[in-house]
């Protein structure tokens, strides 16, 4: 505590460290990752692209080696997944033709994203192994994520919380038109 000037007790405390005050944050779309964190048995990238339902699993594009999906639990919005056919843990187990088509689609990806979501910058990465921050180590995958100046606040800091402005499914449709113009 401090006076402002006129004698007045002023709390220096953040907000989210008094007891007194809470405030709300809805991210309805995270039950979904609640209700089925321990349900989903095996590999979601293996399962997933074998429906035929890309609207309702967000994948946004299906080439020739690998494809395309939205990352439920995203970093930012417009968080992407480039993703294998095969279920390999590193490129080890793809093919010269394979590996080429995943940095094809990696890169198409990414201009995709600058075209229609304008970032400012992009993180562009493949993490082999648990250690290293796999989430899926069995099977790898390249994560783009696009970024913007300003997109991590105190929220993240203070509350290991990131604020995402716009919902999956209208990210989905925002994407899908560049995407169904792609060929690889």
């Amino acid at each position: 505590m401090t006076e402002d000037g006129r004698g007045t007790q002023k709390n220096l405390l953040p907000s989210i460290l008094s007891l007194d005050h809470m405030d709300e944050l809805w991210a309805p779309w995270r039950m979904r990752y609640i209700l089925n964190a321990e349900k989903k048995k095996g590999c979601f990238l293996c399962s997933e692209i074998k429906e035929d339902n890309d609207r309702k699993n967000h994948i946004l594009f299906r080439g020739k080696h690998s494809y395309v999906i939205m990352n439920i639990y995203p970093y930012n919005n417009g968080h992407l997944l480039v993703v294998p056919y095969g279920h390999v843990p590193d490129t080890d187990g793809l093919k010269p033709e394979e590996l080429t088509d995943l940095m094809k689609t990696t890169q198409a990806s990414v201009n995709i994203l600058k075209r229609a979501m304008n970032p400012e910058g992009m993180n562009v990465g493949i993490n082999f192994g648990k250690a290293a921050g796999a989430g899926l180590p069995e099977h790898m995958h390249v994560q783009i994520v696009p970024r913007w100046n300003g997109d991590t606040s105190y929220i993240t800091v203070f509350d290991n919380t990131r604020v995402i402005p716009e919902s999956l499914d209208d990210t989905y449709e925002k994407l899908k038109p560049y995407f169904e113009k792609l060929s690889i």
